[in-house]
């Protein structure tokens, strides 16, 4: 899931949950959700976010998901829509 492949990036990162969380201006508590699949869903803007500070596109964070193409873990319509919206900058 979405949540396991943002842990294993930070980690490889070296950035701990708190230093990812304060570097995106993502709540700890919201980033920890996200990591142990409790928010499987997070909006656009926070994974834009954290791909901008790991420094990898949102396909490296999306591929364990996408790969899978299973609409059951994330709606193809959500993608594409990160995508476009990833193009866009979220100041």
């Amino acid at each position: 899931m979405i949540g396991k492949k943002i842990s294993e990036i930070r980690k490889d990162r070296g950035f701990t949950l708190s230093e990812l969380a304060e570097k995106s201006n993502v709540s700890k508590s919201y980033l920890s959700n996200i990591e142990r699949d409790l928010n499987q869903n997070p909006t656009v803007e926070v994974v834009i976010k954290l791909a901008n500070v790991l420094q990898v596109d949102i396909d490296t964070i999306l591929s364990p998901i996408t790969k899978q193409n299973n609409p059951q873990l994330l709606e193809k319509e959500w993608v594409e829509e990160l995508k476009s919206k990833s193009k866009v900058s979220i100041n």
